[in-house]
C-alpha cells in the first residue's frame, strides 16, 4: 500500500466550511435569545456566547480523550482531511484497503469518523471563538465611544485583549493537533495538545467569569493558597497526560502498592525522556515496561499530594465562615472525590473507558474551577481597591459599575 502524504491541504476549505456551519447553530441560537431591545443586550449576547463556547470546548476536550482511548488519533493518518477528503466517505476504498491490510491497525471506518468528527468539532469551536474576538472588538469600541465621561467606568472592564489571546491560542492548539497525527502520536506532541485544550478551558473561563463581574471576598492567604494548588494541579495534568499518551494506565494494576509492592522497579531514565517517539525507549529500542512504570507511579505519587492540598483548601474555604465560600468547598471537595473514583477505577477496572474519559473531565473541571476563583478574587481585590480610591463626585456617581457586585 501506497504511503500516504502527511499534510493535504485540498479539503482544508471544505472542512473550515463545515466547521463554520456547526458554529452557525450555536451562534443564531445565542443571537436569538438576546434578541435586540435593550442597550444592554449586546454584552448579554457575549456573555452568553462566551459560556457556550466554554460549554463545547469542556466537550470538545473530552471527545478528544474518546478519541485518543479508542486509538482513533490516526483513524485518518493525514491531515487536515482523511486521505485528501474532506469526510472518510470520500476515502472509503482507501480506509478499506487500509484496514484489510490490517484489522487491527489504526485506521478502520470507525476510527476514521471518530477521528474527522474530532476535528469537524474543533474547526466549529475555532470559529466561535474567531467570532468571540470579532464581537469582544466591537463591543469595546461602542464602550469607547460613550464619552469621556464614562472612562474610568471604562477601566473597570477589560480590553478585548483575553479574546484575542484565545483565538492566537486555538490557532496554535490546531497546530499541534496536525502535528499530532503527522508525527504519529509523539507523546510529547500528544500532551502538549492535551494541555493545549485546558489552557483554552482557562482562558474561556477568565472571560466568562470577567463578564458577570462576581468579586469573590477571598483573603489573601486563600488566594496565594488557590494559585500553589494551581501550579500543583499543572504539574499534575501534565504527569496524567504523560500517562495516558504513553498508554502506562495498566503498569500498576494494583491499589495501595504497584505490582505488589511499595517501590517498584522503576526506570526514570527512559519512562521521562521527552525527545522519543510512541512505543520507543531513549535508546529507540522498546520502551521498557519499567519505564512505564515509572510514568505510572510518579503521577500516583502526584495524585497523593495534589487530593491533600485539594482537602486542606476546602477545608480552609468551609472553614472561613463566608457562605460564598462554602460553596466553593463543596466544589473542591467533588471534584477530589470525582478524581479519586475515576483515579482507582482506571486502575482497579482495567482502564474502562468510561473511567478513563471521566478522568479527563475532572481535570478539565479542576481548571476550570481553579481559573474562576482565582478570576473572581482578582475582581474582588480590584473593586475593593477601587472603592477605597474612589469619593463619592458626580463622575463616581455610577458607581459601582453595572453588573459588578460582590457576591453575597
Amino acid at each position: 500500500m501506497a504511503a500516504v502524504a502527511p499534510y493535504d491541504l485540498a479539503p482544508l476549505a471544505a472542512i473550515a466550511l463545515l466547521g463554520a456551519a456547526l458554529a452557525l447553530g450555536p451562534f443564531a441560537w445565542v443571537w436569538w435569545r438576546h434578541r435586540a431591545g435593550s442597550a444592554a443586550r449586546p454584552a448579554a449576547r457575549l456573555q452568553a456566547l462566551t459560556v457556550l463556547t466554554l460549554f463545547l470546548t469542556f466537550d470538545l476536550v473530552l471527545f478528544g480523550a474518546f478519541t485518543r482511548l479508542t486509538d482513533s488519533g490516526l483513524g485518518c493518518p493525514d491531515w487536515p482531511g482523511c486521505y485528501g477528503n474532506a469526510s472518510p466517505l470520500g476515502a472509503g476504498p482507501d480506509i478499506h484497503a487500509a484496514q484489510a491490510a490490517l484489522p487491527s491497525g489504526p485506521v478502520t471506518h470507525g476510527k476514521a469518523w471518530i477521528e474527522m468528527t474530532h476535528r469537524y468539532l474543533a474547526t466549529s469551536v475555532g470559529a466561535l471563538i474567531s467570532l468571540l474576538a470579532l464581537l469582544s472588538w466591537i463591543e469595546a469600541r461602542k464602550r469607547r465611544a460613550v464619552g469621556p465621561a464614562s472612562l474610568a467606568l471604562l477601566k473597570l472592564y477589560r480590553a478585548p485583549w483575553w479574546a484575542t489571546a484565545t483565538l492566537a491560542w486555538v490557532c496554535l492548539q490546531g497546530a499541534f493537533g496536525a502535528l499530532t497525527v503527522t508525527m504519529k502520536l509523539y507523546p510529547a506532541v500528544v500532551t502538549a495538545h492535551l494541555l493545549g485544550g485546558l489552557g483554552l478551558l482557562v482562558l474561556l473561563t477568565v472571560q466568562a467569569v470577567d463578564h458577570e463581574r462576581n468579586a469573590l471576598p477571598l483573603p489573601p492567604r486563600l488566594y496565594r493558597a488557590s494559585l500553589a494548588l494551581a501550579l500543583l494541579a499543572l504539574v499534575q495534568i501534565a504527569l496524567g497526560g504523560w500517562v495516558s499518551t504513553n498508554y502506562a494506565v495498566l503498569a500498576c494494576r494494583d491499589f495501595p502498592t504497584c505490582q505488589a509492592s511499595w517501590w517498584p522497579v522503576m526506570d526514570f531514565d527512559h519512562g521521562f525522556t521527552i525527545r522519543r517517539e510512541l512505543g520507543a525507549g531513549k535508546d529507540g529500542g522498546y520502551v521498557p515496561f519499567a519505564a512505564l512504570t515509572a510514568i505510572h507511579y510518579v503521577h500516583r505519587l502526584g495524585a497523593y499530594v495534589v487530593l491533600t492540598a485539594l482537602a486542606l483548601f476546602a477545608w480552609c474555604l468551609q472553614a472561613s465562615g463566608e457562605p460564598a465560600l462554602r460553596r466553593w468547598a463543596l466544589g473542591f471537595a467533588g471534584v477530589a472525590l470525582w478524581q479519586l473514583a475515576s483515579g482507582l477505577g482506571n486502575v482497579l477496572l482495567g482502564w474502562p473507558l468510561v473511567a478513563a474519559v471521566a478522568h479527563t473531565a475532572g481535570a478539565a473541571a479542576l481548571v476550570m474551577l481553579l481559573s474562576a476563583l482565582i478570576t473572581r478574587a482578582r475582581q474582588g481585590a480590584v473593586a475593593a481597591g477601587a472603592v477605597g480610591a474612589a469619593a463619592p463626585s458626580a463622575e463616581s456617581a455610577e458607581w459601582p459599575a453595572p453588573g459588578l457586585r460582590p457576591v453575597p
